[in-house]
């Protein structure tokens, strides 16, 4: 029996504490990493009534696209509004933006959380004051023939 008990006391001097101390520095960090994806999950159902800012950010040759693609996500045409740097939503509208200029291949939607009053901005505008959070992306259709600057790029290779 003390023998049985003295293998247990040997092994146990053996481990190495810095490496089980390691180990629980990685599990708590996991734990952590699991708890804030649940809590900034957004089960946030859109409201249809509400208006849609676009912001194409100068590809007004995707305009067309981008809408029929919120429309299909769920928005209503009548209430998509091509954002400008003067009229900025309220809070629990919504900012549908392409992403990421020059060549966007889907659209970042937010819902405006807060909007505060600002001197505008020479570019943005108004919009300076305004914070979202991003509840979801959206894949653009893939259309490229109709998208002037990937044919431009597609022409470029063809000589090259």
């Amino acid at each position: 029996m003390t023998d049985k008990k003295g293998r247990i006391r040997r092994d146990l001097e053996k481990i190495n504490r810095g490496g089980v101390m390691v180990l629980g520095i990685i599990v708590t960090a996991m734990i952590a990493v699991v708890i804030a994806v649940v809590l900034e999950r957004d089960e946030t159902e859109i409201d249809p009534r509400k208006e849609v800012y676009l912001f194409l950010h100068g590809r007004v040759d995707l305009q067309e696209r981008a809408e029929t693609t919120l429309v299909t996500y769920g928005f209503s045409k009548d209430k998509i509004t091509v954002a400008t740097s003067e009229n900025v939503g309220s809070v629990g509208d919504y900012i549908a933006m392409l992403w990421r200029p020059p060549r966007p291949d889907h659209i970042k939607i937010q819902k405006i959380t807060k909007v505060k009053v600002v001197e505008p901005d020479r570019i943005i505008g108004f919009w300076r004051g305004v914070s979202g959070k991003v509840i979801d992306t959206i894949s653009l259709e893939e259309d490229k023939s109709k998208d002037k600057i990937h044919r431009e790029d597609a022409e470029k290779r063809d000589y090259i």
